[in-house]
C-alpha cells in the first residue's frame, strides 16, 4: 500500500491529494467524485500525510497503514454511521493493541470513511517504496588544484567601505 501524496486537511472533510505546491502553499485534488482542486495556504490549515499518521497503541503507536492493510484483510467493514460498540468490536479486531481509552469513536469514524475513500484506488494496491529504493547515487564533485588557483586569482580583493559617522541631531 501507497498512500504519498496523500493528506487529511484540518477544518476539511475527506482526503486530498497533493498535486503541486505554489509559494503560499499546496495545491490539492480531492479524492471523491468532485475531484475538487484546492489551494492550501499553510499558515491557515495544518496537513497530515496518511503516511506518518499513527493511532494510540497500548505500548506503542500503531501506524495507520498498518490498520489499513487489516482492514483490507478483513470481511465485513461496518458503516462509519454505526453506533460506538460495534465500531470498537470491529477495531478489536483490526487493532487489538490500540488504546480504547484514548482512540474515540469519532476517530474510529474517520479512519474507516478514509478506508472507504481509499480502497479504489490504485495507490491502495501498489507496494510503498522503500527506503532504499528512493537513494539516488550522488558523485561528488572536487575541483582540482588548477581549478582552485585560477578561481584564487579571478577574486579581486574587496574594496573596504568608508565609515560614515552619524550626523548630530541638532
Amino acid at each position: 500500500m501507497n498512500l504519498k501524496g496523500l493528506v487529511a486537511v484540518s477544518g476539511k472533510p475527506g482526503l486530498y491529494k497533493v498535486i503541486g505546491q505554489n509559494k503560499s502553499g499546496f495545491v490539492l485534488e480531492s479524492l471523491d467524485e468532485q475531484k475538487i482542486k484546492l489551494i492550501v495556504n499553510l499558515s491557515t490549515a495544518k496537513l497530515a500525510s496518511l503516511e506518518d499518521i499513527t493511532v494510540f497503541g497500548e505500548d506503542d503507536d500503531l501506524k495507520l497503514i498498518d490498520i489499513f492493510e487489516n482492514m483490507k484483510g478483513s470481511s465485513s467493514i461496518p458503516d462509519p454511521k454505526s453506533d460506538g460498540t460495534s465500531l470498537r468490536k470491529y477495531f478489536r479486531e483490526v487493532a487489538p493493541a490500540h488504546d480504547e481509552d484514548r482512540v474515540y469513536a469519532s476517530d474510529m469514524k474517520k479512519i474507516i470513511t478514509w478506508f472507504n475513500l481509499i480502497k479504489e484506488l490504485p495507490l491502495f494496491t501498489e507496494s510503498a517504496e522503500s527506503p532504499s529504493e528512493e537513494v539516488v547515487a550522488v558523485e561528488e564533485v572536487t575541483p582540482s588544484a588548477e581549478e582552485k588557483t585560477s578561481a584564487a586569482k579571478d577574486v579581486k580583493p574587496a574594496k573596504k567601505a568608508a565609515a560614515k559617522k552619524p550626523k548630530k541631531a541638532e
